[in-house]
């Protein structure tokens, strides 16, 4: 479905997707009151708290745990003496996501953490952090005078930078005001960003990632199988609250999200849908645990919901840091627990 845009209804866009970062934040700080993940941070960012449906909850718990799985797996390696040699995140569009802070206070957050958004969504995590003590002080650098933080020089830090991701050299100058260093093995996070960009955006966009990140993986959430009744449907919906999903007719299913990384530059691209990543590479005994929190009987409309979002990545890998870097079956399940085909879980 192709799109057109006037300048103000651009803008009115740019609000509308603006404000899936306040919907997503009030949804995960839901699971969080309801004890399906931790998360400290969550609150400083909601002005007000709203209990989500269950089914919503459960897909958040869904989202938010295979992100930490890969965020932590792509910490925890190490080279070939068995060392862990310094890392890189970038977050493209991180709204307000809380990963930094949660890193930090367990001390494990890489020498260089950078977040890009909107300028709009910039200003507000700043002003969030710079008013609230307990972020305050996990932040190493103080915001500068455009309410952007910079992680200094080589000790590197936390640095939040504002560009829009639709402008790549605008994208580039703000990492590098932010210090970035392609040398770095980095991980670069884009948690339901690119399907609201033009598909030759998000594509410049990953290029540009895959050639100047030698050692590198990216992660990608987003929609996916558009063209059945309840991908239209979904379509729909977003569109009448504003959002269009500009990129979602140039990776409309699986397939199509490893092709785009592959012909972007990334040499590894693998993905899995939802319901495959819930079922197969989540710890089993967690998902029991989360599976009483709340009355659910949504089991139909659950796995249509769960077929329709993907997590899809791809990896650089010239030195085989991150040759195990990927979702996987957890060692929980036993073999013949397998509910997909191995392929759907192993994509070269």
């Amino acid at each position: 479905m192709a799109h057109s845009l006037s300048l103000s209804s651009q803008k009115t866009c740019d609000r509308a997707v603006r404000g899936t970062n306040d919907d997503a934040t009030v949804s995960k700080l839901s699971c969080v009151q309801l004890g399906y993940f931790e998360d400290d941070f969550l609150k400083y960012f909601v002005r007000r708290a709203s209990k989500r449906a269950p089914i919503i909850n459960r897909g958040y718990y869904a989202r938010v745990s295979a992100f930490r799985t890969l965020v932590q797996q792509f910490l925890d390696t190490t080279d070939e003496t068995g060392s862990n040699p310094e890392k890189q995140i970038i977050s493209l569009g991180c709204g307000f996501d809380t990963g930094f802070f949660q890193l930090k206070a367990r001390q494990c957050e890489p020498k260089r953490y950078i977040e890009v958004d909107f300028p709009e969504v910039v200003a507000k995590k700043a002003d969030v952090i710079a008013n609230e003590e307990v972020l305050r002080q996990l932040v190493k650098f103080p915001p500068v005078q455009d309410g952007e933080f910079h992680g200094g020089g080589e000790e590197g830090g936390y640095s939040l930078v504002a560009a829009d991701l639709r402008d790549l050299d605008a994208c580039i100058k703000a990492l590098s005001r932010a210090n970035y260093d392609p040398s770095l093995p980095t991980l670069v996070l884009a948690e339901c960003v690119l399907v609201y960009l033009p598909s030759d955006g998000s594509q410049a966009l990953l290029q540009w990632a895959a050639k100047e990140f030698s050692q590198a993986a990216i992660v990608i959430y987003e929609m996916i199988n558009a063209h059945d009744a309840f991908g239209e449907q979904m379509i729909i919906n977003l569109e009448m609250r504003g959002c269009p999903l500009l990129g979602l007719a140039g990776t409309p299913d699986l397939e199509a999200q490893r092709s785009r990384l592959t012909s972007a530059g990334w040499k590894r691209s693998e993905g899995c849908d939802m319901r495959t990543i819930y079922e197969n590479c989540l710890d089993p005994v967690d998902v029991r645990r989360i599976s009483r929190l709340e009355l659910f009987d949504e089991f139909e409309e659950w796995n249509l919901i769960m077929a329709h979002y993907c997590i899809a990545y791809g990896v650089n890998d010239p030195q085989g840091l991150l040759a195990s870097f990927g979702l996987r079956l957890h060692p929980s399940h036993e073999l013949q627990q397998r509910k997909v085909p191995s392929k759907d879980l192993y994509m070269d």
